[in-house]
């Protein structure tokens, strides 16, 4: 199972995109809520009802972790932040867009790693940040920023479901 972490805060276009574009080429997606509430509030006050809360999910089935930026606050949640960290170490898939990368930089999962992030928040990163608008680097994948969305998401589904997949969501979609 692939997993799409909501706080208050999140960049709609960033997650929404990604949901849309990754449930299109049939692969298993839980949104999941870490305010210990169903419906999530984006940054432009567009609600989203979450798939499961944070607190019933084992995360044991997880594949894939993937990080929609925003003005949120990932890195308050510690169940998030330890599960990033543990799926980090038995190096699974983790995606992070726009600012969330910045919470992978500060738990220390982009070292060794290339990785882009939102301007402004590059200092996270510390050397890991290698600029550009989507990178994938070993098991992560970081993108820069809302308008880089559908890229973000045809390369979760490249990774995830391979390019032929991706190809027929791209063309489908009219990309």
């Amino acid at each position: 199972m692939n997993y799409l972490f909501l706080d208050n805060g999140f960049e709609e276009i960033e997650a929404i995109t990604t949901i849309d574009l990754l449930r299109r080429a049939n692969i298993e997606l839980t949104t999941v809520s870490i305010t210990g509430k169903p419906m999530v509030l984006g940054a432009h006050k567009v609600a989203v009802q979450a798939d499961r809360l944070m607190e019933d999910i084992d995360f044991s089935d997880a594949n894939m972790l993937i990080l929609p930026g925003g003005a949120s606050h990932l890195e308050d949640c510690k169940a998030l932040t330890d599960l990033l960290v543990k799926h980090n170490a038995e190096n699974k898939l983790i995606a992070a867009i726009c600012y969330a990368p910045s919470v992978l930089g500060k738990l220390g999962i982009l070292e060794g790693k290339q990785a882009t992030c939102y301007p402004g928040f590059e200092n996270y990163l510390g050397e890991s940040f290698l600029g550009g608008l989507v990178i994938e680097s070993h098991n992560i994948i970081t993108a820069k920023g809302p308008g880089l969305s559908s890229d973000f998401a045809f390369c979760i589904i490249e990774k995830l479901a391979g390019s032929d997949i991706a190809d027929q969501v791209y063309d489908a979609a009219q990309y």
